[in-house]
C-alpha cells in the first residue's frame, strides 16, 4: 500500500545519505583509530595526531559468527520467553499493529549470564570483546548494511506500508530513510521495534560490561570511573527495556521507516560509539577524588531533575489537568481544541528536557574526561547527542508547524527557546 510521496527532505537532501552511508561508519573507525592502547588524539596543549593502532585486526570470522550468533540469539529468545502484549498506534491504513513486549526479560536472562559467568565464575572472558572489538564493529557494519538492502528490497512487496518519509523515489534517500514504515516477519517480529531496543541496547550493556572485566583483568581492580559510566549508561538502557511500551509513540516507530539509518544506528553506532567512553578507560583507568566524584554525580543529578521533572509535568497534564501539581500551568488554547503548556519547566524552552537529557550524557563522559581533558573521544558522546538534540528539535518544529498552524506561532512568541533556556 502506498503511503504519502516524501516532499520535505532532511539530511542534505535527496542525495545527502548517499554520502552519509560512507561516512557514519568512518567516524566509528576513526574513533577508534583517534584512540587506541597506543596514544589519543590530543586538542591541549597542543595538536596531535594518535599514533596508529598496533596489531589491529578489522575483520574476523570469529567476530562475525559471534554478531550473527548473538543477534539470532536475541530474536530467539524475543521470541520464545513470554512477553505482554499491546496495540502501536493508529497507521494511516486505519489499522493498528500488536506488538510484543519482552525487552527487559530478555535482557535480565542475557546480562545476567554475563555476569555470573564472567564475574562470578570466571568461566567467561568478556574482555574478548575489547580485544575483537573493531571486528565486531566490522561484523556490525556488514550485518546492518545487509539488513538495510533486504529492507529495502522488500520495501517493493505488493500490499507494503510505505513510510511519508522515505517514499521519494530517490534511492539512495529512500535507502537511508526507509521505504517500509513497519517490516514484520510474522506476526509479531516486528524488525523495526525489535531492532531499536534489543540487539543494539542489550550489546550497548554488554560491551560496557565487558569493557568492565577487561580492566579488572588488566590492572586487577575496577577504577570508580569505570564502575560510574557502567551504572549511568545501564540505568538508562534498564529503564528504556522496563518502559518498552512507550517506544510504541515515538517518531522513529509511527513515522519513520526502517531502512538504513535505523538499521545501522541501532545496531552499528549506538553500541559502538556509546561505549567510547569505558573503552578509553580500560587503557586510562582513572580514580576520581572525592571533590571530582561529587562533581560528576551533581550534574547527573541536575540532568535528571531536569529530565524527569518536565516530562513528569507534561505525562502528568496529559492524564490528568485537574491534579493539583499541574492545574496552575499556563496553556495555549489551540485550534485543534489542544493545550499547549507555556509555563513551568516547558515555559523555559520548548524542549527543556532534551536539556536535561543532554546534561546527563555529559555526566557519562566526565568520569573519563576530567582528567584528560587534552583528547576529545571520551567527550563524543555529548558532543554527538547534542547535534542529535538539535536535529531532533528541528524535526520536532517542523512536525508541530504542520500540526498547529499559526497557533504554533504564538506559542512560540511565549516560549522563546528551543531547547537551552537564554542560549538556544
Amino acid at each position: 500500500m502506498a503511503g504519502a510521496k516524501t516532499q520535505h527532505f532532511e539530511f542534505f537532501g535527496p542525495h545527502g545519505p548517499a554520502v552519509l552511508v560512507f561516512v557514519l561508519p568512518l567516524v566509528c573507525y576513526g574513533l577508534i583509530y583517534g584512540c587506541n592502547k597506543e596514544s589519543c588524539l590530543s586538542l591541549w596543549p597542543e595538536f596531535h595526531l594518535p599514533s596508529p593502532p598496533q596489531n589491529i585486526t578489522f575483520y574476523s570470522h570469529e567476530a562475525m559468527l559471534a554478531f550473527v550468533g548473538y543477534f539470532l540469539t536475541v530474536a530467539l529468545l524475543h521470541v520464545v520467553l513470554p512477553g505482554q502484549r499491546a496495540e502501536g498506534v493508529m497507521l494511516p491504513n486505519g489499522k493498528r499493529l500488536t506488538y510484543k513486549l519482552n525487552a527487559f526479560r530478555v535482557f535480565v536472562l542475557l546480562y545476567g549470564a554475563a555476569l555470573y559467568f564472567g564475574f562470578v565464575t570466571r568461566q567467561l572472558d568478556l574482555g574478548w570483546m575489547y580485544d575483537n572489538f573493531p571486528a565486531l564493529l566490522t561484523a556490525s557494519v556488514i550485518f546492518s548494511t545487509a539488513l538495510s538492502v533486504y529492507l529495502y528490497a522488500s520495501s517493493f512487496k505488493r500490499g507494503a506500508l510505505l513510510s511519508g518519509h522515505g517514499n521519494s523515489g530517490y534511492p539512495a534517500y529512500d535507502f537511508w530513510m526507509g521505504r517500509e514504515l513497519n517490516p514484520r516477519i510474522g506476526a509479531l517480529l516486528d524488525l523495526k521495534e525489535f531492532c531499536e531496543l534489543y540487539p543494539g541496547m542489550i550489546g550497548w550493556a554488554l560491551l560496557n560490561l565487558g569493557l568492565a572485566h577487561k580492566q579488572l583483568t588488566t590492572t586487577g581492580s575496577l577504577s570508580n570511573s569505570m564502575l560510574l559510566v557502567n551504572a549511568f549508561q545501564l540505568y538508562y538502557i534498564v529503564d528504556a527495556l522496563w518502559n518498552e511500551r512507550s517506544i510504541l509513540t515515538t517518531m522513529d516507530i509511527t513515522t519513520d521507516g526502517f531502512g538504513f539509518m535505523l538499521a545501522f544506528g541501532d545496531l552499528a553506532w549506538v553500541p559502538f560509539t556509546f561505549t567510547s567512553c569505558a573503552r578509553y578507560l580500560v587503557d586510562r583507568p582513572q580514580h576520581l577524588g572525592p571533590a571530582a566524584l561529587a562533581l560528576v554525580l551533581a550534574v547527573k543529578a541536575l540532568g535528571y531533575v531536569i529530565f524527569r521533572g518536565a516530562n513528569g509535568q507534561k505525562d502528568l497534564f496529559r492524564s490528568n489537568p485537574n491534579d493539583p501539581r499541574v492545574k496552575h500551568l499556563k496553556t495555549l488554547k489551540t485550534e485543534r481544541g489542544t493545550s499547549l503548556i507555556v509555563s513551568g519547566w516547558w515555559g523555559t524552552a520548548r524542549h527543556i528536557n532534551y536539556f536535561g537529557d543532554w546534561i546527563m550524557g555529559l555526566a557519562w563522559c566526565m568520569p573519563a574526561g576530567l582528567t584528560g581533558l587534552a583528547s576529545i573521544v571520551p567527550y563524543f558522546y555529548c558532543l554527538y547527542f547534542a547535534s542529535l538534540l538539535v536535529h531532533r528539535e528541528l524535526r520536532d518544529e517542523h512536525a508541530c508547524r504542520i500540526k498547529y498552524g499559526k497557533d504554533w506561532d504564538k506559542y512560540c512568541a511565549l516560549v522563546r527557546w528551543r531547547i537551552v533556556p537564554y542560549v538556544y
